[in-house]
């Protein structure tokens, strides 16, 4: 596969390892004869270490022949993270320090989640666009301050810490973009 056509979500194979990408960036070149750069980043699947690389548009790239299946993480212990495949019911384990930027979204019925899987082994977690989590703990609300832009510091029921409008208090619902760590809206 060329690099111009590689897209956010694909398992590529390079020296050695696999490789999902999270985030492709486009830089064209201002001069005539300059290539245009397609800039990779990503998470080795095995070592959970960051990726970065840049590659020309007309780079052949190695990809990794996987499905995705729908999963819901069933419970967390001392061996890692246990995911149920929704339609097989079948239990893929994946430690739990390969995911753990995934794990601050996933709370108790998310709805959504993707297992990357190939040759019967789990290599990673995609997540949903946008999720929905409970601010469990923050600063009371300000009557009023909609009409303001600050915000304030909000933990969710997951231990992620997302800046929030200062009209939203405890124990409410918020949508959450799972590629920023933005607030949304509320849900």
């Amino acid at each position: 596969m060329k690099a111009n056509e590689l897209k956010r979500g694909a398992v590529i194979h390079v020296d050695g390892n696999n490789i999902i990408v999270k985030q492709m960036q486009v830089q064209t070149s201002s001069s005539r004869s300059g290539n245009t750069l397609y800039k990779v980043s990503g998470r080795n699947v095995v070592s959970g270490q960051k990726f970065e690389r840049s590659y020309k548009g007309d780079d052949n790239i190695d990809m990794v022949d996987f499905s995705r299946r729908p999963v819901q993480l069933l419970f967390r212990d001392a061996d890692g993270c246990t995911f149920m495949d929704s339609e097989t019911y079948e239990q893929f384990v994946v430690d739990e320090s390969s995911i753990a930027e995934e794990l601050l979204y996933i709370g108790d019925g998310v709805e959504g989640i993707m297992a990357l899987i190939a040759d019967g082994s789990l290599l990673g977690i995609e997540l949903p666009n946008s999720i929905v989590l409970e601010v469990v703990e923050c600063s009371p609300g300000i009557k009023g301050a909609s009409a303001s832009a600050r915000t304030k510091p909000a933990t969710l029921s997951t231990g992620l810490v997302v800046q929030v409008p200062e009209y939203l208090s405890s124990g409410e619902k918020i949508k959450i973009n799972t590629d920023t760590g933005d607030f949304m809206s509320r849900a």
